[in-house]
């Protein structure tokens, strides 16, 4: 166990640079101008999984971006596990709010600063460089599978037929994912479950065309003002989701676990210090860990309509739009909560304006017993190598892919994550700690030895 730590002691500087490498590539899978890039980036990963010690690593096609596959097999009777990480990544708009360019990584004050920095391509990285640190160490305790998406950032739309014709391929015995955020380096969590996702746009139409708005305004239906009504409606005074129905399905979190969460440390004054606001803002009867975690929630993420260029220009629009993002707990289902989102939107669309609803992408909310073999390793090596057990905690964010790899795969996944909440992941100036991004690859190889030594056993 020495060798591991110090081959990653001797090789700290050459891990770094790869990495930053890795991040100078704008693989922005939202974008068609960036295809070439996200071919690029592919080649890259598999590069790096043949360089770190992977005897096969494989790019396939998909009708949309490509997928990584590599593997190291030392011994088909151990235990194999199989990695998942996206290299694509958010685009970095607005990008005058980045204090240096979102693809040209920056260290500053213990960080990398550049888009992908933490989510994911930081943190799959970390795994590439476990894998080399045991291979180079001649101690690989498991099997090791990669999977590395280009995709994710986008709802993942190829990776489900992906996984259904490759399950040989992909077979294993658990599903490590590092895409998620401790509580903070001195009180490390693990995730044991991601929320699901919801996500449409919405388009208002009023008059045929722009109109002028001192000739027309007050005679005409205004698509802005009706969809700011609209969305002004989705919640009630106690920011309760006002969906006829959206709850219905949602399982309550016991009062076991409410308390558990409750023992987690945490400031709101700090959290609002830190993101910059006076005041918080959430569904009544619940702490802002509980609106974070356990508790689905409905968000815009743009609204946009009629002139928004410099100066000014009296206009009555033509159509506004508006993009709606749910995030799902069990047992809330994305395709059923996306009807109910659209079809309450058509109910209730004032008269004089139509509207048009479609969806972007979806997934379904997932959790994972933290009695299972994957939770205990994970467990036992983040204990390990920060010298506390880690804090079992839901996360926010969302893995659209989880629910179908455990249906398919029949496997379980373990949430494994070493950023923070505080990354500001797909906004400007996305960062991660160098110290995060070096204690996952110092970690993660434990887990391997633990995983083994329990399926073992």
């Amino acid at each position: 166990m020495n060798a591991w730590k110090e081959y990653q002691d001797q090789h700290k500087d050459r891990f770094l640079n790869e990495l930053l490498d890795l991040l100078k590539i704008p693989s922005v899978s939202a974008r068609g101008e960036n295809k070439g890039d996200m071919i690029k980036c592919a080649e890259a990963v598999k590069a790096s999984l043949l360089a770190a010690g992977a005897s096969r690593a494989v790019i396939y096609d998909t009708p949309g971006h490509p997928i990584v596959y590599g593997e190291k097999i030392t011994d088909p009777t151990r235990p194999t596990v199989l990695v998942y990480g996206h290299y694509d990544v958010q685009p970095a708009d607005p990008l005058e709010l980045w204090h240096s360019g979102p693809f040209e990584p920056v260290i500053k004050d213990g960080k990398i600063f550049a888009r992908g920095a933490c989510d994911d391509k930081g943190q799959f990285y970390m795994h590439v460089k476990a894998l080399e640190t045991m291979v180079q160490t001649n101690y690989l305790p498991t099997n090791i599978k990669f999977l590395i998406e280009g995709e994710e950032e986008v709802g993942s739309p190829n990776l489900a037929n992906f996984v259904k014709a490759n399950k040989a391929l992909l077979d294993a015995d658990v599903i490590l994912i590092s895409d998620t955020a401790m509580i903070s380096m001195d009180n490390p969590s693990i995730d044991i479950g991601v929320r699901g996702l919801s996500y449409i746009e919405v388009e208002v139409t009023g008059p045929n065309r722009d109109l002028h708005s001192g000739v027309y305004g007050g005679a005409v239906a205004n698509p802005i003002t009706m969809l700011a009504k609209m969305i002004a409606s989705l919640h009630d005074e106690n920011n309760h989701i006002t969906i006829p129905g959206f709850y219905d399905d949602v399982i309550e979190a016991t009062q076991e676990e409410r308390m558990l969460m409750a023992k987690a440390p945490f400031s709101e004054e700090e959290y609002a210090k830190d993101l910059g606001v006076s005041a918080l803002w959430g569904e009544k009867g619940y702490t802002t860990n509980e609106r974070t975690g356990i508790r689905p929630t409905l968000e815009l993420n743009g609204i946009w309509g009629g002139y928004t260029g410099e100066g000014a220009k009296t206009v009555l629009p033509s159509k506004a739009f508006a993009k709606i993002s749910c995030r799902l707990v069990p047992d809330q289902g994305s395709e059923k909560i996306t009807q109910l989102l659209i079809n309450h939107l058509y109910a209730i669309a004032p008269e004089g304006i139509t509207i048009k609803a479609s969806l972007h992408h979806g997934g379904e909310p997932y959790m994972t017993p933290i009695d299972s073999d994957g939770y205990k390793a994970a467990a036992m090596a983040v204990e390990k190598t920060f010298g506390k057990k880690p804090i079992p905690v839901r996360g926010g964010g969302s893995i659209p892919i989880c629910a179908l790899f455990e249906k398919e795969l029949g496997l379980k996944i373990v949430f494994m994550g070493f950023g923070l909440d505080s990354d500001n992941l797909h906004s400007p100036n996305e960062k991660y700690d160098l110290v995060n991004y070096y204690k996952g690859i110092e970690t993660i190889p434990y887990f391997h030895q633990y995983f083994a030594a329990i399926v073992e056993d």
